[in-house]
């Protein structure tokens, strides 16, 4: 005849059960953090610097977004590139090149490439990919960084997804989703860049970094600097920000 269960087992059942409520899945914590880095909306200026063994180029952009299915940049400097244009809707990106007068369409092959000549690629500044919906996601432990407790998770791609990294390890913290810190990996192991977040800034009702800091594994001298200022989030956005009439226009 089986024991019966004692006061003190069902006590300890009780409490992993109330335990593991209290405990947020890894989905939730990548969601909230994502969600906070993007807003319902977001405009904002950003400046960005590519820095290489033997020279340095600066940049500056506007960026709107609005949640993950829409995006527009507009190119302020350098005098050269002033007037290029991105748009994103959905799964479908275009780039307007004011020098010859044209509209590209740029295919998904292309996502993955420099953006502007940096270390971010297309993907990362337009956010066609998604780390919610195209990763499965992870919480590996928990530890120490910068002076603050992080949740450290692995995000794996879904079957069906078409990302190109195999495997991303992000640093979260615990008491607010401001991400600190997260490394890239291909399908044969290998670290292939780290992003790192800092200058952590108060923009609105939104606590989060405004410089991103993006370094190639293999590429010693290499990287790129990304720092947002005026950012405004969940304001709302003229749908024509979002069309192809706004690629052309001069502001």
């Amino acid at each position: 005849m089986p024991a019966k269960p004692t006061f003190i087992s069902l006590l300890l059942v009780a409490l992993t059960f109330i335990a593991a409520r209290g405990q947020e899945s890894a989905t939730t914590i990548i969601k909230k953090s994502d969600e906070l880095m993007r807003g319902l909306t977001l405009s904002g200026k950003y400046s960005m610097t590519v820095i290489r063994p033997d020279w340095r180029r600066s940049m500056e952009f506007f960026f709107w977004s609005e949640g993950t299915e829409k995006s527009f940049i507009r190119m302020l400097a350098p005098a050269k590139d002033k007037g290029v244009t991105f748009l994103k809707i959905k799964r479908e990106m275009w780039n307007y090149i004011p020098k010859i007068n044209r509209v590209i369409k740029i295919p998904p092959s292309m996502m993955l490439q420099s953006w502007m000549g940096s270390d971010f690629t297309n993907d990362d500044l337009v956010k066609e990919s998604s780390v919610v919906a195209d990763y499965e996601h992870r919480l590996l432990r928990r530890e120490n960084m910068n002076g603050a407790a992080t949740h450290v998770l692995e995000l794996k791609p879904t079957p069906e997804a078409a990302v190109v990294w195999d495997r991303i390890i992000e640093w979260i913290r615990v008491d607010d989703y401001v991400p600190l810190k997260a490394e890239y990996y291909n399908e044969r192991g290998e670290l292939v860049r780290t992003m790192t977040f800092s200058e952590i800034t108060r923009f609105g009702k939104r606590t989060l970094p405004a410089k991103l800091e993006m370094v190639e594994a293999k590429k010693p001298g290499r990287k790129t600097v990304l720092v947002l200022s005026d950012a405004v989030f969940d304001a709302p956005i003229a749908n024509s920000i979002f069309s192809k009439q706004n690629l052309r226009r001069s502001k």
